[in-house]
């Protein structure tokens, strides 16, 4: 005698056999759906909304330096949710003379996308901003490539 009753047998699980030998592969019908990238929301990085609010903070130059904040590295974060954005930014020291109306700015021309209701703007200082920041472009204008 084996030691199993009947009842253990019959629950045990069942395993796949393999195809025999020679014999062609079954097609796999979540290869394509998993190969398929889902189209960004306007919303979500990518899409036109954000990347027309991102056009909008490129368009706003720091008066000290040649340098859009978006390139300049100031802009940490953009979030967008039913026509609500929140920008997460920084400026190049807390003591920067436009630390009072660059937030301001911001609002506005976030605010002026088509799409855009209302718009948020965090100023933080942690993580500080430092050179290291800035896009390859950003540097390259400012000859630091």
């Amino acid at each position: 005698m084996s030691g199993f009753t009947t009842e253990e047998v019959s629950e045990a699980p069942v395993v796949a056999k393999a195809p025999p030998v020679g014999s062609e592969r079954q097609p796999d019908y979540l290869e394509g759906f998993l190969r398929e990238k889902p189209a960004p929301s306007g919303e979500a990085p990518g899409g036109e909304l954000y990347e027309a609010v991102l056009d909008a903070l490129r368009s706003i130059f720091d008066p000290e330096i040649p340098v859009n904040i978006y390139d300049l590295g100031l802009i940490y974060g953009v979030e967008i949710d039913e026509g609500h954005a929140t920008v997460q930014m920084t400026l190049t020291t807390p003591h920067c003379p436009v630390a009072e109306t660059m937030p301001g700015e911001v609002e506005m021309r976030v605010m002026s996308v088509p799409g855009i209701a209302t718009c948020e703007v965090n100023l933080v200082w942690d993580p500080a901003w430092d050179p290291g920041k800035m896009s390859d472009e950003a540097k390259l204008e400012l000859g630091m490539l």
